[in-house]
């Protein structure tokens, strides 16, 4: 096929030593329905049979573009791919996914009539089944239920709420924004929270559109910018700038030393809770850091009400949680924020 001179999808797909999943990955992009695309594959630093692979494709599907990596680095990559894309629309891709053959249509055709939106994600189905940890389950049972962007927002500290591989974003407002930046954090969700931040709008295509790999070499498993000390310390960044928490008196659920240890990185920023929430009646009464221990029903009678942080995140407790301070009148995203 070849190549459109102002496509309307510019599918970016970063690659680095992938030569067991490159071919099915591909193949599942090059039978898009939508087939006014191009396909910007970034060459980052492979050193097995990557290239002869993409080679291959490229020479029978015009579409295809393969652009080195001059600064070898997922983020490079990104903003190298982001700069020469030609379309409006971009959509994510990585190397070991699989696109269902519907994904960029729909996707496009999602933010065609959604101009509000700057992001459409989808729901995922994560492979192999047989082997998803309980975590990990729950985590895709969550993230494929939180679809709008009011859902999004108010539960954007809780975890990332996109599969960086399901996404399709505005080019333009990506680099207007900054683009991806490097630090010691997930790229993708530092970007999702400055977006909510700016007052952007994401929001998820409610269908499965990609088949998400999980296994021993995916990223988030191996790279220690994934791990959950550097999920806290960014979470953290962004809590210290949230204009909520300047707003109201805090108080934190949770006073176990796990929970102390998680909300540390907000504390050192010179937050002070009014009070630590907690059930256990062993720690009810003490004061942790001079702070008293209370339980849940002191809340109702606050005054004024705080801004209460739930840092509990043991599967089933968010959800007890939620519904608790719900009862007692306490408002998701207005009057409680779910911390991962």
């Amino acid at each position: 096929m070849s190549p459109s001179a102002c496509p309307a999808v510019s599918v970016l797909l970063p690659v680095r030593n992938a030569e067991s999943t490159l071919d099915e990955c591909l193949l599942s992009i090059r039978r898009q329905s939508l087939d006014d695309f191009e396909l910007l594959v970034v060459d980052d630093a492979c050193t097995d049979g990557s290239i002869d692979i993409l080679r291959a494709h490229a020479a029978s599907d015009h579409r295809i573009r393969i652009l080195g990596n001059p600064r070898p680095g997922l983020v490079a990559a990104l903003n190298l791919g982001l700069q020469a894309a030609r379309a409006p629309l971009v959509a994510r891709m990585d190397a070991d996914d699989r696109m269902y053959p519907q994904r960029l249509q729909r996707q496009w055709q999602w933010l065609q009539a959604r101009p509000e939106l700057t992001v459409a994600g989808s729901q995922v189905r994560i492979f192999p089944e047989a082997e998803l940890r309980a975590g990990l389950r729950e985590y895709l049972r969550w993230q494929n239920a939180c679809l709008s962007s009011e859902q999004i927002a108010t539960d954007i500290y809780r975890e990332a709420p996109l599969a960086h591989p399901s996404v399709m974003y505005r080019r333009r407002r990506i680099l207007a924004i900054g683009g991806y930046r490097a630090g010691d954090f997930a790229e993708d969700y530092d970007l999702w929270l400055r977006l909510v931040q700016a007052g952007d709008r994401l929001g998820k295509v409610p269908e499965v559109l990609l088949d998400w790999r999980d296994g021993p070499q995916r990223l988030s498993r191996r790279d220690p910018r994934c791990r959950r000390e550097a999920f806290d310390r960014l979470r953290a960044r962004y809590l210290a700038s949230d204009p909520r928490l300047k707003q109201r008196p805090l108080a934190i659920w949770g006073a176990g030393r796990k929970t102390r240890r998680r909300c540390r990185h907000l504390l050192e920023q010179g937050f002070r809770p009014q009070v630590w929430i907690d059930i256990d009646p062993r720690k009810i009464g003490n004061r942790v850091g001079g702070i008293p221990v209370c339980p849940p029903d002191w809340l109702a009678n606050a005054q004024p009400r705080p801004l209460v942080l739930v840092y509990v995140a043991n599967h089933g407790a968010r959800e007890q949680i939620a519904a608790q301070l719900q009862d007692l009148g306490y408002r998701p995203g207005e009057d409680f924020l779910q911390i991962g």
